[in-house]
C-alpha cells in the first residue's frame, strides 16, 4: 500500500535481507511491476526508480540537491572512507579535478595501453597453456588477476604480477578486498551492523579482519612509494599514485596516507572489479551465443588485416593501435550489451539535501533516498523494447557503426557531473583483452549447462567463477 498518487510500498528493509542473495532480480521484479516503488527502512524512506526523466533530475538537472548522503558515507565509510565514489563536496572536487587532468594526459593513455597489451599478452600465455592440454580455466580468476595487475601498475607503480601465482601478498589482498566489497554492501540490509561491529561479531568480524589485510598491503605501498619518490628515482613517473603524493606534498595536514589509502581502494573497485566482471560476463555471454563470438573473432581479423593472423601474441597485442581498435565497432557494441545486461554496478543512489519534486509530480522529503536501478532497467520493455532480456550487440550498431544511447537510460557510467572519468579507459582495457584473447583462442562452457549467477556486492560479480575450456585458433 502506499498513499494515494503516490509509489506502492512494497516492504521493509527486511525484504531486501530476505532476497539478498538475488536482491537486484527482487528489485527487477517489482519494477516491472510498479514502475517506481517505495521500501521502508529505519531511518528513511527509499524510492527505487526506473524512469530515465527521474534520473537526469537527480544527476544531472538538480545535482546540488542530491548527495552521497551521510546514510551511504557511513555504511561504505570502513572500506572506501573518504575516497571519490563515497563523499561529496569539496574532497570530491579536488579528487574529479585531480583525476581528471591524470586521465586526460597522453602519458597516462600511452602509458596504460602499454601495460594492458603487456598483460593481455600474459593472460593469453596462460590460457594456451590449459588449451593445449585441454583443461578448463577459471576466467573469472583469471581476469580479475590480470585486471588488478594493470590498475597496480597504471595507477600505482607496482609490479604486483598475481596472474603468475608468485604474489601471495597481492592474491590475500585481494580475496579480502572482494569478501570486503561484499560484507559492506551487506550492511544495506542489516540494521543490526553497528552493533556487530562494536561486538565483532559474525560478519562485521571477518571484515574487520580483511580491512587490516587491506591496510597493511596498501599502507606499505604508500610508504614504498614515498620512499622512492624522495629518493628522486621516480619524480616524473606516470601513475597516479605518485601524482597524489607529489600533490599532497602541497597539503600534508590535508592529503594524510590515510586520505591516500582511500583514493587508492576507490581507483582499485573502478579499474579492477568493473572491467573484470563486465569481461567475466562478457566471455559467458560469448559461450552462450558463439555466432557472436566468431563474428567478434572475424572482426577483429579484419581489423588488424592480413598480416594480424601471422603474428605471435607480442606483436598481435603490439599492433592493436587506438586507430586499429576504433575499426573494432562490434566488439565495442559487444561489450556495451554486456555492460547493459550485466551493469558494473547494478544499483546507485543519492540522499535528497532539500524537499524537492521529482519528474511526475513525486514528492520526496529531506533525508529521502532515490535508489536507480540500473539492472532492472536494462530489462524493462518499456526501455529497450520486447527484447530486453536478451544480448544482441546489434541494438547499439546504425549502419556498423555504434550509435551510443542517452546516459540516463544507459546509466552503467554514472552521468552528469559525477559520470565517471575512466569510461574510454575501461573500454581500451577491455577491448585491448578481448581482441588478444579471441584472436587466439575459442572458448566453451566447461559445462554446456552451466547457469552463472551474481554474488551480491557493490559491482556485479559472478558467483562461483567461470569455467571455460579454451581451444586454439588456426589464424
Amino acid at each position: 500500500m502506499g498513499k494515494p498518487g503516490g509509489p506502492p510500498i512494497v516492504g521493509t528493509i527486511f525484504h531486501q535481507l530476505v532476497y539478498f542473495d538475488t536482491l537486484f532480480d527482487f528489485q527487477l521484479s517489482k519494477a516491472k511491476k510498479h514502475g517506481t516503488f517505495r521500501l521502508i527502512k529505519p531511518s528513511h524512506v527509499d524510492f527505487f526508480v526506473t524512469d530515465p526523466a527521474t534520473i537526469e533530475h537527480v544527476l544531472k538537472t538538480c545535482f546540488s540537491k542530491y548527495s552521497k548522503g551521510e546514510y551511504n558515507y557511513e555504511i561504505a565509510n570502513d572500506l572506501f572512507g573518504d575516497g571519490i565514489f563515497n563523499i561529496d563536496g569539496d574532497k570530491w572536487r579536488h579528487q574529479r579535478k585531480l583525476a581528471s587532468f591524470e586521465f586526460s594526459t597522453k602519458v597516462l593513455r600511452d602509458f596504460s595501453s602499454v601495460v594492458f597489451r603487456s598483460n593481455a599478452t600474459k593472460l593469453c600465455k596462460m590460457i594456451s597453456g590449459a588449451a593445449s592440454v585441454g583443461t578448463p580455466i577459471d576466467m573469472q580468476d583469471l581476469l580479475m588477476k590480470s585486471t588488478l595487475d594493470s590498475i597496480f601498475k597504471v595507477g600505482f607503480g607496482v609490479e604486483l604480477d598475481t596472474l603468475s601465482g608468485s604474489n601471495e601478498q597481492g592474491t590475500l589482498f585481494s580475496k579480502a578486498f572482494d569478501d570486503s566489497n561484499h560484507i559492506v554492501f551487506h550492511r544495506y540490509v542489516d540494521i543490526f551492523w553497528k552493533a556487530k561491529r562494536y561486538l565483532n561479531i559474525g560478519m562485521e568480524a571477518k571484515l574487520r579482519k580483511n580491512l587490516e589485510v587491506i591496510d597493511d598491503f596498501v599502507f606499505q605501498l604508500i610508504r614504498e612509494k614515498r620512499e622512492i619518490m624522495k629518493s628522486g628515482i621516480e619524480r616524473d613517473k606516470e601513475d597516479i599514485l605518485s601524482r597524489f603524493i607529489m600533490e599532497s606534498e602541497k597539503d600534508l595536514e590535508t592529503m594524510t596516507d590515510k586520505y591516500l589509502r582511500d583514493i587508492i581502494l576507490n581507483f582499485l573497485i573502478a579499474g579492477k572489479d568493473t572491467s573484470a566482471n563486465t569481461l567475466t560476463w562478457f566471455f559467458y555471454m560469448l559461450c552462450k551465443h558463439p555466432l557472436i563470438q566468431e563474428k567478434i573473432a572475424m572482426e577483429i581479423k579484419e581489423a588488424t588485416g592480413e598480416e594480424g593472423a601471422l603474428r605471435d601474441m607480442v606483436s598481435f597485442a603490439g599492433s592493436l593501435s587506438d586507430q586499429v581498435l576504433d575499426k573494432m565497432q562490434y566488439l565495442h557494441a559487444a561489450l556495451t550489451e554486456t555492460l547493459r545486461l550485466y551493469p558494473a554496478v547494478p544499483v546507485d543512489g543519492k540522499i535528497a539535501e532539500e524537499d524537492d519534486v521529482l519528474p511526475g509530480g513525486l514528492k520526496v522529503k529531506k533525508g529521502d533516498g532515490v535508489t536507480y536501478l540500473i539492472y532492472a532497467m536494462a530489462r524493462m520493455v518499456d526501455l529497450w523494447g520486447d527484447d530486453a532480456e536478451e544480448f544482441r550487440p546489434e541494438r547499439w550498431l546504425d549502419n556498423g557503426m555504434f550509435h551510443p544511447e542517452s546516459p540516463f537510460k544507459f546509466v552503467t557510467f554514472n552521468a552528469g557531473p559525477r559520470i565517471c572519468l575512466g569510461k574510454e579507459f575501461a573500454y581500451r582495457q577491455m577491448k585491448i583483452l578481448a581482441a588478444v584473447v579471441l584472436h587466439f583462442f575459442k572458448f566453451k562452457l566447461a559445462e554446456e549447462s552451466y547457469v552463472a549467477r551474481y554474488r551480491t556486492m557493490f559491482t556485479l560479480h559472478m558467483d562461483k567463477g567461470l569455467s571455460l575450456l579454451a581451444f586454439h585458433r588456426s589464424n
